[in-house]
């Protein structure tokens, strides 16, 4: 069982590893413009870390990420100007912070990584920028005397008293650490109060009785002290300067103690902090919590329960209506309604807005933008659209290698594009939308297309189409996403293997999902990844052939029409069904899962929409709806084109989940063949 301190430290690095993921965003935002409010919130996140890692035994993280935040604070106080260097470096600080929280504290590999030679040249930038020797960079321990630049500072004396709340020590505080970061703001003398402290039969071991009393010489102002007891919300504090009839001390920083904290000094310029004792700023987020944080693999294991209940009010439902008690049955409509408040209910915390995972492609856009030497821009849209965490999780793979090959292989260069009449600067567009049951996520570029001929004859050299066959090119442009395909005529740093794009279409495939191609030439391609909302439950359609029940996504249903059979093939031969003023092409599921012709005097069709395509599927009778728990299929049937699951019915029969996009494929092959 975990200690309330091994719980801490674990909510400490979830914390702040989104915090750190939200810098990344607010840094990039910089390069749109920089105003106050976006550096005061850049400087928040680099306090909070830094004050809650050296508390929970982050020393390494606190002492880098000091560093880090002194130089917004120079930003901050108009001593230095946001550019594309500050930017730069504190990206890669960021990504150096990121690295040492994941080695877990100050183990062996964050004190490697604290002396490695990234860290050393992000400080030696840090102090140039900054104004300070690039040469001699304080580093995260006590610098040498004759490291540090000459000049005056300003030294106080300060009186702390700190006294913990009675429950701070069962919350995870460590007035250890605390006492360490204060001692390295200066020299030190700390004494311990222990006169609280009861007799020994009536002491609790998880209580907090002690308290500390702390004389510290720095020239740290006021709010470098409180901010280390930023967290310590219930303690009692007080700070107070000590001044005599001299007066502050001043003096050359070569004749001052080693101060691992020397690089927060105020300028010589910057006023005195005042002399009288100031009552603490009350802490942030005092508030009560509106919100906890709940572990993905709890809410798979409630996911998975309510997939079962699920399957017994079914049967409850069917049982109910064999016995045709009208007591019973009410009492199993209420039961419905309740479980399908609570499948609502589970499926909507497990939703999370798309742009948690869209965020994090402007850091690569940037940085391949600087690898490849193209200007490009990324614009996002549609950010606020839900999806499932479980399809979020598996989504940065595919979006990345997507991205990736349209900045290499579509976007041209500034010369071509200034040369084709398009601005200089090329553009990529992720947007997301939802359409029914499904999500529909977009990467489009405005660069020169994909060269149909070249892939027609990279798809011929290596066997994927006969030489004579008929040219289509939505089929071609589907080759880009075969195994080690590519047409690159040389391999880069970025692609050219013919490995990212089946990556694309394995992961799409493995959430049940689909992907679209459209290119022009001379304008640019927009690839579509069509993926389902969720992957637990959803709401399905009952349909019969002969003694099988089949299940068809109801989001995908437009309307049910009688199957007149004079419409089975039509003067032209093709498959098409008169609908109103409109014909739509069908497909007979006896036909299409090789099942013996249908005896049935009468039949329907059941008019379903896929990939903006209206198709008719012919079945024998129409059962109603039904809410349906998605079972993955075996490995031996999983790759049974038109299926995409199975699930069980209320009387434990197993039905198999229509899958409506690849039939839509499939119709849209027929009709192109025959027409």
């Amino acid at each position: 069982m975990k200690t309330d301190l091994s719980a801490a430290v674990e909510t400490f690095v979830q914390e702040a590893r989104e915090q750190l993921e939200g810098l990344e965003g607010m840094l990039l935002d910089l390069e749109t413009g920089t105003d106050r409010d976006r550096v005061d919130a850049i400087f928040r996140v680099l306090h909070t870390v830094k004050g809650s890692g050296s508390m929970f035994g982050f020393g390494a993280l606190a002492r880098f990420t000091h560093h880090f935040e002194d130089a917004f604070d120079g930003v901050r106080e108009g001593r230095m100007e946001v550019d594309a260097r500050l930017i730069d470096v504190s990206l890669r600080a960021r990504d150096h912070m990121t690295a040492l929280l994941d080695c877990g504290g100050d183990s062996p590999e964050a004190l490697r990584l604290e002396a490695s030679e990234e860290a050393a040249s992000l400080l030696t930038t840090l102090a140039a920028i900054m104004g300070k020797d690039p040469d001699h960079p304080v580093t995260g321990s006590a610098p040498a005397v004759a490291a540090l630049p000459q000049r005056a500072v300003v030294l106080r004396r300060w009186s702390i008293r700190f006294h913990p709340d009675a429950a701070a020590l069962r919350n995870g505080m460590r007035p250890d650490l605390l006492m360490a970061e204060l001692a390295a703001l200066g020299e030190v003398d700390i004494r311990l109060d222990a006169s609280d402290l009861p007799a020994l039969s009536e002491l609790e071991p998880e209580r907090s009785y002690l308290a500390w009393e702390v004389m510290l010489t720095t020239s740290q102002p006021r709010d470098a002290i409180e901010a280390i007891f930023l967290f310590a919300d219930d303690a009692a504090l007080e700070v107070t300067e000590m001044v005599d009839e001299t007066g502050p001390v001043v003096v050359p920083v070569a004749a001052q103690p080693a101060m691992a904290a020397e690089t927060a000094a105020p300028s010589p310029q910057a006023p005195p902090p005042p002399e009288a004792a100031a009552p603490r700023s009350p802490p942030a987020n005092t508030g009560s919590s509106e919100s906890i944080r709940v572990p993905a693999g709890k809410l798979d294991d409630i996911m998975d329960q309510l997939g079962e209940l699920v399957i017994a009010q079914a049967r409850l439902h069917q049982i109910a209506a064999a016995t045709k008690n009208a007591d019973f049955e009410s009492i199993v409509e209420e039961v419905e309604r309740l479980v399908t408040g609570l499948r609502d209910a589970t499926l909507s915390v497990r939703m999370l807005p798309i742009e948690s995972v869209f965020g994090k492609f402007r850091r690569v856009v940037r940085d391949l933008s600087v690898e490849l030497g193209k200007d490009v821009m990324l614009a996002v849209e549609g950010g606020e659209t839900e999806l499932d965490k479980t399809v979020i999780d598996r989504l940065s793979e595919p979006l990345v290698h997507m991205i990736r090959n349209s900045m290499d292989h579509g976007l041209e260069d500034a010369a071509r594009r200034q040369a084709s009449g398009k601005p200089a600067r090329g553009k990529v567009t992720l947007s997301a939308r939802q359409e029914g049951g499904e999500v529909l996520i977009s990467i489009e570029d405005d660069g020169a297309g994909l060269n149909t001929e070249a892939i027609r004859k990279r798809a011929i050299e290596r066997g994927l189409m006969a030489a004579d066959a008929p040219p289509n090119p939505a089929e071609i442009h589907q080759m880009i996403f075969a195994p080690g395909f590519s047409t690159a005529s040389s391999l880069s740093s970025v692609s050219g293997r013919g490995v990212g794009m089946d990556a694309v279409r394995s992961a799409v495939e493995a959430l049940r999902g689909q992907t679209e191609i459209v290119t022009v030439a001379g304008r640019g391609t927009r690839v579509t990844l069509r993926l389902p909302v969720t992957l637990a439950i959803i709401d399905g359609f009952l349909v019969r052939l002969g003694q099988s029940v089949f299940v068809i996504p109801l989001s995908a249903v437009e309307e049910c029409v009688e199957f007149e059979e004079a419409e089975r093939r039509r003067e032209s031969g093709r498959s098409m069904l008169q609908l109103r003023e409109h014909l739509v092409p069908f497909l007979d599921l006896d036909d299409v899962f090789a099942r013996p012709p249908s005896t049935e005097t009468r039949r329907r069709v059941v008019i379903v929409k896929a990939d903006g395509q209206r198709l008719g599927l012919v079945v024998d009778d129409i059962l109603g709806q039904n809410q349906t728990v998605i079972k993955t299929l075996s490995v031996y049937h999983r790759n049974i084109a038109g299926l995409a699951g199975a699930t069980i019915l209320g009387d434990g029969a197993v039905a198999l989940i229509i899958d409506v996009a690849t039939l839509a494929r499939r119709a849209r092959i027929a009709h192109r063949l025959i027409a």
